[in-house]
């Protein structure tokens, strides 16, 4: 009946006669995954003894082996023999009447196939066959960009979707508006015929940026993913260089000051706990004052004087012997210290007679050799 065209065979076995109506032609379905679909399969023996009344489907899953699908026998439905399926087919309604069709719900890549509708009823035999085609639209695709997004560069848009049904085409476009219109893509672009997923896009210039839209497809559907291509200025990362490189400077030179400045204070510190006796260097010298020969005030004076101008030396020789000392410098010799008489001459040590400088009343007075170059003769 239709375009099916049907052959009666006849056969004898065990001294009985059957009849095989086999349908020549084969049907085939495509539906997309997640969709619903029913196989159609028509018989006529329904009314001959409905209690022999046997259905059954199989699916071919290899070349010598089949699997039932769904059954009707001994007036029950059976449809848990395929685990993937369980609870996805049936029967329709009016199966035992004469329409056994084969409902498939939310269908999965794996319900394809080629699958065979069998009824058989008294002695009676009819076949169907329908191939099924399950499609699955592309998942939605993945968008990146691969190179330098700088002026006078170059860059690779790339698009692919992980799953779907082979073959998935892949179109790249350029969005020309906010409303999501899309364009050609600029001249300066090429697509990579061995990869449709791929173009370059080549000498970039502020003229190609934007917003570009890839758009992976099939018989079963579409889905689509888009990119922002963002042309940065070479003048700009020059700036930004320049601007990172400054920046570092400026921290290594901070830093440096600060160590500068610590060393100082510590260094400050340690002299100032090290010498806190030092003679300071801008204090003036002691003063001398010149004796006059032949004057008794004057060599009181001076006596006095030599006292304190002595008392001074000495002090001023330990102060700077040990500031020298401090300085790893050699030390020097104390000064020497020579007899004046009354009247302010000198006296050889060795020749000083202290008895007659009683009875005179004179008293031995020591000057520092030192001072001697202050006297006047």
């Amino acid at each position: 009946t239709g375009s099916n065209s049907l052959r009666i065979k006849a056969c004898q076995r065990l001294r009985a006669f059957c009849y095989i109506w086999v349908s020549e032609a084969q049907t085939e379905f495509k539906r997309v995954a997640e969709e619903n679909v029913t196989l159609p399969c028509h018989h006529r023996l329904g009314l001959l003894e409905p209690k022999s009344l046997d259905i059954e489907w199989l699916l071919q899953v290899s070349e010598v082996d089949q699997k039932v699908v769904i059954t009707y026998s001994g007036g029950k439905v059976y449809n848990d023999f395929k685990v993937e399926q369980k609870g996805r087919v049936s029967f329709n309604s009016n199966f035992l009447a004469g329409d056994a069709s084969l409902q498939i719900i939310f269908l999965q890549p794996s319900d394809a196939g080629q699958y065979t509708c069998k009824v058989k009823n008294a002695g009676q035999y009819e076949w169907t066959h329908i191939t099924l085609k399950v499609l699955e639209k592309p998942a939605k695709p993945k968008c990146w960009i691969e190179g330098d997004l700088s002026e006078g560069k170059e860059v690779s848009l790339q698009c692919n979707s992980a799953s779907g049904t082979a073959p998935i085409t892949y179109q790249w476009q350029r969005i020309t508006d906010e409303e999501g219109k899309v364009g050609h893509l600029p001249p300066t672009s090429r697509v990579n015929i061995s990869n449709p997923g791929q173009v370059l896009l080549k000498n970039l210039t502020q003229m190609v940026a934007g917003s570009y839209q890839c758009t992976a497809y099939n018989e079963a559907g579409q889905e689509s993913c888009t990119v922002q291509v963002k042309v940065r200025y070479a003048q700009n990362i020059g700036m930004v260089a320049g601007a990172v490189t400054g920046g570092l400077v400026g921290l290594c030179l901070i830093l440096l000051s600060v160590r500068l400045t610590m060393k100082r204070k510590e260094k400050k510190r340690y002299e100032e706990e090290d010498t806190p006796n030092e003679i300071r260097e801008d204090a003036e010298a002691p003063k001398a004052r010149l004796v006059k020969p032949g004057s008794s005030s004057s060599g009181s004076r001076s006596s006095r004087s030599g006292s304190s101008s002595t008392r001074s030396t000495a002090n001023s020789a330990s102060r700077s012997q040990r500031t020298l000392s401090t300085e790893a410098t050699p030390q020097i010799a104390p000064p020497r210290y020579t007899q004046v008489d009354a009247e302010g001459k000198e006296m050889d040590p060795k020749k000083v007679d202290h008895a007659s400088l009683k009875k005179t009343g004179a008293s031995p007075i020591m000057v520092p050799a030192q001072s001697r170059a202050f006297q006047t003769v």
